[in-house]
């Protein structure tokens, strides 16, 4: 029954989508057949009104109408080109999350709730909301701390999210599943676990109290850095529904006039901004993940203050060499040690040749030598490597498109902010005394450390993995007498399982003989 709910909620989507002309903005290039029939009826049942409005627009207005859950996807898959394209990503990167606002008494309900305190306890005074968004909507309020009244920004969970995308989630599941099952070049891309990424990422969104640990994780790594803070956390008032935190008194990054009139520096702005986030990357691999212009401000002494920390990504030490390895490959010229380095990070098959990807690599490396630094884009670069790979079976590695997408978000601000802006001469101080510190001898020490004490580990381990060889050996000897037998258990779950596949296959020929009826009807009214 959950399934078949699900394909209607879906039909529900695809139906919105269409009206509004979205399904018949997306490109039809290489289309044929069936799918290229189904882009044309798509344009013949969109509203009039919708098909003279951008692409833009249009998903804008059909991701609002689905509701938060949508508005979310909608985000995610902004952070993702290798899912969705490059054009339609940055379309999905324009939505406006503005959602209407819901009652005061809810965000009161939530917060007692929550806190287990009334809000007159609370708060000092506690005010109509300013902002709402998909998961929660944001309220100025102040407090009182040490006997000095302060005002905050209070966060509430928006009522009835979780059920609405924990239902939704089932159909975007369901949906990924038929991806991997029916397009199998697509199978690549990981639908099904792009989709538990969104639905993990999501669910940490909706947990105030994960948000308020992001921050304070990222306002210990840069308490030293210079030009950069994060919002302060006011944990007392802090729960699953809540967040509170220091209110930001300063000029959106977007607001360029308003930050020239504030008398701030701009082309030190972009520095700042992008070494950063490179510091954030490399050293801590703990990055802000949603840096648009809507999330940095400029504070009255100069510092960006960045905020919103429901998207967040990590990089491993693995992934942070990578990245380095690459970069440097690239900057020295050394196209072979790029495509090493991608072999060794077990990224590309070692059925691939390493020259022949080292060509490709210099395809791509070659034509920015001898350019302007200030022409060169580093996320570009990172862009077209990534879609040089797909010719070499990489599979998709969210963490590093994650970081590609934010890359890209973060150097178009410090373009806006400079148009002269030279990403690798700023880059420079940072990913250089990186590589010094984690690629040369230093490094090497750091390496022998972290394997004597895997070694240590390990040594630990022994008698216990020593107990698990003696198990499966004896296990192996009974299989090899015995032949392999299921349990009645296991018997019955795998024909439960056959049965389900049967069913969902006669849903699916159902829904689609249902949707064709409709479309015929359609047309011939």
């Amino acid at each position: 029954m959950s399934k078949l709910a699900a394909t209607f909620r879906l039909m529900r989507a695809g139906w919105i989508m269409t009206r509004e002309g979205v399904i018949s903005a997306l490109p039809a290039e290489g289309l044929s057949g069936l799918p290229a029939f189904g882009h044309r009826v798509a344009g013949l049942l969109a509203r009039r009104r919708a098909m003279t409005a951008q692409r833009s627009e249009r998903m804008s207005r059909a991701i609002n109408k689905l509701g938060p859950s949508y508005v979310k996807l909608g985000q995610f898959l902004a952070t993702r080109p290798d899912v969705v394209g490059n054009e339609v990503a940055d379309d999905l990167a324009l939505l406006q999350d503005q959602l209407d606002f819901f009652p005061m008494e809810a965000s009161v309900k939530a917060i007692e709730g929550s806190l287990g305190r009334s809000v007159e306890d609370l708060y000092v005074s506690f005010n109509e909301p300013m902002a709402a968004a998909s998961i929660a909507q944001v309220h100025p309020a102040f407090v009182r701390n040490n006997g000095e009244l302060k005002k905050v920004a209070v966060k509430v969970v928006r009522p009835g999210v979780r059920q609405r995308f924990n239902n939704d989630l089932e159909s975007f599941f369901l949906v990924a599943k038929w991806q991997e099952r029916y397009v199998p070049a697509t199978r690549r891309l990981r639908p099904i676990e792009v989709t538990r990424t969104l639905a993990q990422t999501t669910r940490i969104e909706m947990d105030m109290r994960l948000e308020a640990a992001a921050l304070s994780e990222i306002g210990e790594n840069t308490k030293d850095d210079p030009g950069f803070r994060v919002p302060t956390v006011d944990w007392e008032r802090t729960g699953r529904d809540v967040l509170t935190l220091e209110w930001i008194d300063g000029v959106k990054m977007s607001d360029i006039e308003g930050l020239r009139a504030a008398g701030h520096n701009l082309i030190k702005l972009a520095e700042t901004l992008i070494q950063s986030f490179l510091r954030h990357t490399l050293r801590d691999g703990f990055f802000h993940a949603d840096m648009h212009p809507g999330n940095l401000f400029v504070d009255s002494e100069g510092h960006i203050v960045a905020v919103d920390f429901g998207i967040t990504g990590r990089l491993g030490k693995k992934e942070r060499r990578f990245l380095a390895e690459i970069l440097y490959g690239f900057i020295t010229r050394d196209y072979a040690r790029v495509a090493e380095v991608h072999f060794e990070a077990g990224y590309v098959p070692h059925h691939h040749d390493v020259s022949s990807f080292a060509q490709a690599i210099r395809a791509i490396g070659e034509p920015i030598h001898g350019q302007p630094a200030e022409t060169i884009s580093m996320a570009k670069l990172l862009t077209l490597l990534f879609e040089v790979t797909e010719l070499f079976d990489m599979e998709t590695r969210p963490e590093l498109v994650m970081l590609q997408k934010t890359m890209v978000v973060v150097e178009g601000v410090s373009r806006t902010l400079d148009p002269h802006f030279n990403m690798w001469k700023a880059s420079e101080p940072v990913v250089g005394g990186w590589i010094r510190r984690n690629l040369g001898p230093q490094g090497i020490l750091i390496d022998a450390r972290d394997g004597a004490n895997a070694l240590l580990h390990l040594a630990r381990q022994a008698p216990e993995l020593l107990a698990r060889a003696d198990r499966l050996s004896q296990e192996l000897d009974q299989m090899a007498a015995n032949g392999l037998r299921f349990d009645e258990q296991t018997a019955k779950a795998i024909g439960k399982a056959e049965a389900r596949h049967t069913r969902s296959g006669r849903v699916a020929l159902w829904v689609i003989a249902i949707c064709l009826v409709a479309i015929t009807y359609k047309l011939v009214a």
